[in-house]
């Protein structure tokens, strides 16, 4: 009965310790989503007035690929690899939204169920101003966990179409290069078949 009652302190010890990290997380998680708000905000902004960052980039080192290439007769492989990278890298600027709308509710309910514990204990005790102190607590994590998983899920809708407009864009604007450059190498070598000829 002692081990039993010891393992229960331990395990106390343990979630009261836990408190801490719990809110110190919350906080930090509205930091992010605040500064992923301003930065998709103005991401917005620029896709209204026609402007896509992650095309332009992609097109710019394109162009410079396949401009830097050495072997013609590969392009099409190059061009693949590039492609492969900026779909990728597209990609993964999706992961870190997908962190916080499954992270947040996680820390919510830590957040809630760890004080509701403490809560309980002062209950026993008969300590009520502390109890109702880590009410208030219990209530507000899991209410700013939530609101910040709600907040990354609905940008994440939005980021989510960008991303697939955006992959579409680049594999078009990857085969009009390609067609562009592969049109034009026929006609340069038969040029230069016809100068070798005369």
């Amino acid at each position: 009965m002692n081990l039993l009652a010891g393992l229960e302190s331990f395990l106390y010890l343990i979630s009261s310790v836990l408190l801490f990290p719990v809110v110190l997380g919350l906080v930090l998680l509205v930091a992010w989503v605040a500064i992923f708000s301003g930065s998709f905000l103005r991401e917005w902004l620029e896709r209204r007035s026609g402007v896509s960052a992650p095309q332009k980039r992609y097109c710019k080192e394109l162009a410079e690929a396949i401009e830097a290439a050495t072997d013609r007769a590969n392009l099409d492989i190059t061009a693949e690899r590039l492609l492969q990278t900026a779909e990728l890298a597209l990609v993964k600027s999706l992961d870190k939204i997908r962190f916080v709308i499954r992270v947040g509710p996680a820390l919510g309910l830590m957040g809630t169920l760890i004080p509701m514990g403490i809560s309980l204990s002062s209950l026993a005790q008969g300590d009520m101003p502390k109890m109702a102190g880590s009410m208030v607590t219990a209530f507000t994590t899991v209410v700013v966990g939530l609101a910040c998983s709600v907040l990354a899920y609905l940008m994440s809708l939005a980021k989510e179409k960008w991303v697939r407009a955006d992959m579409r864009e680049m594999e078009y604007q990857t085969e009009l290069l390609l067609r562009s450059h592969t049109s034009s190498r026929p006609q340069a070598a038969t040029e230069e078949a016809d100068d070798a000829i005369s």
